[in-house]
């Protein structure tokens, strides 16, 4: 739901109109893309903590945003 309303919201901003496949197909790189961030950061053995994953990625994404930003 929050990813499509974020594709929504882009798409609006460029003034563009993408198509139901279209929208599947970001939505389809969204969730890889997440899932392998997940992988990455939470595998720990053979056991995969997708919180864990979530959690320590999106930090890391947040954390790289504000160096990019000079905020830190």
């Amino acid at each position: 739901g929050v990813a499509v309303s974020g594709l929504e919201m882009s798409q609006n901003s460029m003034r563009l109109s993408w198509t139901r496949q279209e929208v599947d197909q970001k939505l389809h790189g969204i969730m890889k893309a997440i899932h392998e961030q997940c992988v990455t950061y939470g595998t720990d053995g053979d056991f995969i903590n997708y919180v864990k994953g979530a959690n320590v990625g999106g930090f890391i994404k947040i954390a790289d945003s504000m160096l990019d930003q000079g905020v830190v």
